[in-house]
């Protein structure tokens, strides 16, 4: 499926995402932002997608939102701020609570709301030649797209609070080292790592993926006890599941499981 800021792809159970604003780094403008949230939804949705990949489309991941048509809009501009968020940020939602793996392939600048998205996928790849910024508070903004809920959680607070007031820039093998991104792999190799790496994931149990998920974003408001009940009610609602018994059962024929039938 395709949208005009953004397309959809499908093959072997693998949704690729690619936003599709080349000539402008990818940045997100209000329609670029409708459009991913369109998207989002038939990924969550669609039962052929069984994983999701989101890169961009040239040589950049996204630089961020588009402040040239933000500031088009002059006294309006925060009311159109609202509409665009309204749709990332549904978008990210989407994405988020989906069963489905979400992996970022950055192949280029992830600046901004560009760097939100990244840090918002489950697994993040980058190119080699890959820098991530957060770059708002260097023009006086604060950030979006679930960057000041993530950043923390994968960087600390006071590594993510460094990145926000100095507007460092991260090379890829340093957000390798800070645990933005997994993994770095030279440019012509990444798409492919990240196929197929989309592709085993997709014979997967793709609900105890969701589940787990679930408990690990939980986690960090739970208290020790809460988190274990958790634990306990997920481990029981698996354990009866058509992938939970499937993958028992290969276990102890000693095969390998199908999750996918």
């Amino acid at each position: 499926m395709e949208n005009k800021k953004v397309l959809l792809t499908i093959e072997n159970n693998v949704g690729i995402v690619t936003l599709n604003r080349p000539e402008a780094g990818n940045g997100i403008d209000l329609q670029l932002s409708k459009d991913l949230l369109d998207i989002a939804i038939i990924c969550s949705e669609n039962e052929e997608i069984r994983t999701v990949v989101i890169t961009g489309a040239g040589n950049k991941f996204s630089v961020g939102g588009d402040l040239k048509s933000f500031s088009s809009e002059g006294a309006e501009m925060p009311t159109h701020l609202k509409m665009v968020t309204a749709y990332l940020h549904g978008a990210v939602s989407h994405f988020a609570r989906m069963n489905k793996p979400l992996i970022g392939a950055v192949n280029g600048v992830a600046a901004g709301a560009g760097m939100s998205l990244a840090l918002s996928c489950d697994l993040v790849y980058a190119a080699e030649g890959s820098k991530f910024v957060m770059a708002y508070n260097k023009i006086g903004l604060t950030p979006d797209g679930s960057g000041s809920y993530f950043l923390p959680r994968k960087v600390g607070m006071n590594r993510a609070l460094e990145l926000m007031y100095t507007n460092r820039m991260l090379n890829a093998k340093e957000a390798a080292e800070w645990g933005i991104v997994n993994q770095v792999h030279p440019e012509e190799e990444l798409m492919p790592a990240v196929i197929n790496l989309a592709e085993a994931l997709a014979e997967g149990p793709m609900n105890a993926f969701g589940a787990t998920k679930k408990l690990f974003y939980h986690s960090l408001q739970e208290t020790l006890e809460s988190q274990m009940a958790m634990e306990t009610v997920f481990l029981a609602e698996r354990a009866k599941s058509a992938e939970g018994k499937e993958g028992i059962a290969a276990f102890l024929e000693k095969r390998e499981a199908k999750f996918k039938d």
